[in-house]
């Protein structure tokens, strides 16, 4: 029985991570999902939020957008929009991110509805960013 899971996040841009983990939690479209060594398949949706990774008994945390999930007993494949590592988190600029896409959203209002789906999945990646780097600030 292995004590480790490959995982492995990937976006349109690069490989985020890809390592051998003692445990993921993320969010799934059903709520929060703990995932450990010889987990059931499952494939589902990523939803905006936090992925946090335990490896060497340490926690790594990294903001993650929409995607899809794909889970072995061995193996944890997230293919996503967005990944972004706690500590590669610029607050600043998610702030600015955040600001646009509220701008962008009450533009919109009354157009085309592709680009208010746009400017809400730029909120959340925003907004996702931001939750993250506040919420490593406190520990």
């Amino acid at each position: 029985m292995a004590n480790t899971l490959k995982l492995e996040i990937v976006t349109p841009e690069a490989r985020t991570f890809s390592d051998d983990v003692e445990m993921v939690t993320l969010p799934g479209i059903e709520g929060e999902m703990g995932i450990y060594p010889n987990h059931v398949p499952v494939m589902t949706q990523l939803v905006p939020g936090e992925i946090t990774v335990r490896k060497d008994g340490q926690d790594i945390y990294l903001a993650v957008g929409e995607g899809f999930v794909e889970i072995t007993g061995e193996h944890v494949a997230v293919l996503t929009d967005m990944a972004i590592p706690a500590d590669q988190i610029d607050e600043a600029k998610a702030e600015e991110a955040r600001r646009q896409a509220e701008a962008q959203l009450a533009l919109h209002a009354e157009e085309e509805e592709a680009a208010t789906i746009h400017a809400r999945a730029m909120l959340a990646n925003a907004l996702t960013q931001i939750n993250v780097k506040r919420r490593r600030h406190r520990h």
